[in-house]
Parts: structure tokens; sequence; C-alpha cells
């Protein structure tokens, strides 16, 4: 990881599998970047994460307890509070109503889960060399899912 000059960006991963969690911090020691991970395992816990601090970059599963990740996806875009997060879908489901959805509830990316540490490494770098701070990027539909199978 490189540190030199570089301020840690704080992700918050609403994730509830442990192994996917795993996974995730894995790679997120690998990449070039300085990162703060911290989770949320379900929604309701994201959301009192998210009243607490916001991070950021959110990285959200949809298939979560209590409040999946569309009902937190659309409770984050109807809050003015949040209109600078971005937020990125981060979901083993790929049908097109799902992505749709998501596309439309005002997500900045979705992201298929990848299969491997090395995918998910790329994913991650392409991600962080985004300037959020500057830039909310919403990228067109045809770009929207960053790794289609």
């Amino acid at each position: 990881m490189n540190l030199v000059n570089e301020q840690a960006t704080n992700i918050l991963l609403a994730e509830d599998d442990d192994d996917d969690y795993y996974v995730f911090s894995l790679a997120v020691e690998e990449v070039s970047y300085a990162i703060i991970l911290s989770r949320a395992a379900n929604g309701e816990v994201l959301m009192k994460l998210l009243d607490e601090k916001t991070p950021d970059i959110l990285f959200l599963d949809l298939l979560m307890p209590c409040q999946d990740g569309r009902q937190c996806l659309r409770a984050i875009r109807s809050n003015q509070k949040f209109d600078d997060l971005p937020v990125i879908i981060y979901s083993s489901l790929t049908d097109l109503v799902n992505v749709e959805y998501c596309y439309r509830e005002g997500s900045n990316l979705f992201v298929i889960k990848p299969t491997t540490i090395a995918e998910l490494n790329d994913m991650l770098e392409r991600i962080l060399s985004i300037d959020w701070k500057k830039t909310l990027y919403y990228p067109t539909k045809a770009k929207f899912v960053l790794n289609e199978r």
C-alpha cells in the first residue's frame, strides 16, 4: 500500500457475508491507495453508521438482512446530507432489473462481485482512481456496470 503524502480514503462496506467481507479486506490491503475500511453487517447498522460519520465511498451489497441494499440506496439518495456520497453497488446480482433500479435510484457504479482477488484489486484501483471529492461521477448507462460479464 502506498502511503506517501496520501490521505487515507474512508471506505464503508455494507456487507453481511463474512467471507465476502474478508476477501474485500484482503484486496484493500493490496491496492496502491491508503484505505481505512469499516463494515456494516446489515442495512440498519449501515444507516446508523452513516448518521454518525459519512465515509468517502460506500460499497453497498443489495442482499442484506434487516434493511436490504435497495431500501438503503433509496434512503441515502433521499437525504441531502448524502448528496456527495459515492455509492458503489457491490453485488452478486447481475439481472437487468436490479442494475436498472440502482442506476435509476442514483448509485454511481454497479460492481458485480469479482470471482478472484486480482479482479477485485483491479476494480478497486479503477474506482479509487476517480477523484470523488472533485467530481461526483455518474457514468452513462452503458458504463454503469464496471465489470459486466
